[in-house]
Order: structure tokens, then C-alpha cells, then sequence
């Protein structure tokens, strides 16, 4: 373990290989963790009871840790975000958190599309239009622009699938929470702008709806103008919004 860093009554020692404490007379004040996304970004969390805290935090992680670092918060949160800004961070992007209401009458499918529902797609295939994907997604954006929930492992209960001609071309991913989450929409690049991502999502919205569901949650990269336009068509509405940091 690293030597403790001291300053005043705070001090904040590296416990673990990814966790920090702050304690003042022996009593924890504040806790730092740093986790590895698939992505392989390092994101950091500070919990501390004050802002002189979260400070001897933030250098000491920032001082064990090799760069660039990451963290999310919620923009409302101007206290953490200036905690933030204050070790050194800079925004980096902006994720909106929209409620998309669930429908009654899904649109139709492009014609030669078919939908298979959540939990129905065959493994095999699945796992080669997640590989398509991905190269596509990393030649282009990078994988670190999309969604955090996005892993690297598969998980085929989460899939709804659009298919063409036999083959696998587009999917949605529907994260089962108390109030469900769109965590991912793809469509094959070749097959784009024919109508494929918003009948998935029109599909998974319609799923939705008929068991029992109002509405969903889905995140959107404030720069991604086509997402932004897809969820907003489906009559999402912004509900609050996540500011990425980096210190380089």
C-alpha cells in the first residue's frame, strides 16, 4: 500500500488497489474507488462529507493513478461538479436523460425486415452482428463514445433483433429496470437511414407497452444529432442531464 497523505487532521490512505479512505480520528470521512469500463477508461468516484475532503481524495488517487481519468456526474449537482472541475477536470461531454413514453401501435417494419423479440435471438448470429458492430462503432467514433452499460459481454435476453434476408442487421438493447432502459440501438452500417433503428425502437417501445410499461429511459450523446433525432421522434422528452470529465 501506498505511504498515507496527510494534511490537517484528513488523511487519506490507498486501502486496496482500486480504493482510497479519508479518515479524521479514525473515523472514515470520505471514500475514493477508481473501476475499469470495457472500453478500458478508468472512472473515478469521490464520496466525502466535505469539499477540504474531497480534495485530499482527488490528489492522492490522482496522484497513484496513470492518466487520462475519467468520472460522470449529474450536471445538476453543481457542488460535485465543482469539486471536480477544482482537482483539475474539464467536460469532456454531455449526456441527456430523456422518458420515452412506451406505445400502443408500434410503426411497421421496413419491408423484408422482420422483428424477433427480446430473449428470442439466436446466440450464434447475435454475437456476429455485436462483432460487426463494434469493429464498425471503433473505426469510426470509438467505442468510448457509447453508453456506459454497454459490456463486453453479451448478454442475448437484453436483445431485440431486426433480420433481413435471414441475417441479423439491427438491435436494441432493453436494460429490465424498475423503470426499463433503451440502453442501445445499432443498425448494420450498410443498412442505415432505411427506417431499421426506429422500428426497433417502435418495437421494443410497443414489448413495452403490452406488459404493462409507461414509459423507459434512454441516454443520448448530447453531440450525436441522429440518436437525438430517433428518441425525440419517438416523443422522448429530456428529463435531466450527465456531464463526462477528463484529466489528461
Amino acid at each position: 500500500m501506498n505511504p498515507p497523505d496527510t494534511h490537517e487532521k484528513t488523511v487519506v490512505t490507498r486501502v486496496a488497489e482500486r480504493h482510497w479512505h479519508a479518515l479524521e480520528d479514525d473515523l472514515v470521512v470520505g471514500r475514493g474507488e477508481a473501476s475499469r469500463r470495457p472500453d478500458g477508461r478508468v472512472f473515478l468516484s469521490v464520496d466525502a462529507w466535505h469539499g477540504a475532503v474531497f480534495d485530499h481524495l482527488a490528489e492522492a488517487v490522482l496522484r497513484d493513478l496513470p492518466r487520462p481519468l475519467y468520472t460522470v456526474v449529474d450536471e445538476a449537482d453543481l457542488d460535485l461538479t465543482t469539486d471536480w472541475l477544482r482537482a483539475g477536470f474539464s467536460i469532456r461531454r454531455r449526456e441527456w436523460e430523456y422518458v420515452v413514453p412506451t406505445r400502443a401501435d408500434p410503426a411497421p417494419a421496413p419491408s423484408g425486415v422482420t422483428m424477433i423479440g427480446v430473449g428470442d435471438a439466436e446466440e450464434e448470429p447475435l454475437k456476429e452482428l455485436d462483432r460487426v458492430i463494434r469493429d464498425e462503432v471503433e473505426a469510426t467514433i470509438g467505442w468510448q463514445e457509447m453508453p456506459a452499460e454497454v459490456r463486453s459481454v453479451l448478454d442475448p435476453s437484453r436483445y431485440a433483433v431486426a433480420a433481413r434476408a435471414g441475417d441479423y442487421v439491427g438491435m436494441v438493447r432493453v436494460v429490465p429496470l424498475r423503470q426499463p432502459r433503451i440502453g442501445l440501438i445499432a443498425v448494420r452500417a450498410d443498412l442505415r437511414r432505411r427506417g431499421i433503428a426506429r422500428a426497433l425502437l417502435s418495437y421494443a417501445l410497443g414489448a413495452l407497452h403490452r406488459s404493462g410499461v409507461a414509459t423507459a429511459s434512454a441516454e443520448v450523446n448530447e453531440a450525436n444529432a441522429a440518436a437525438t433525432a430517433l428518441v425525440e421522434g419517438a416523443g422522448a422528452r429530456r428529463a435531466s442531464s450527465n456531464l463526462e470529465l477528463v484529466i489528461r
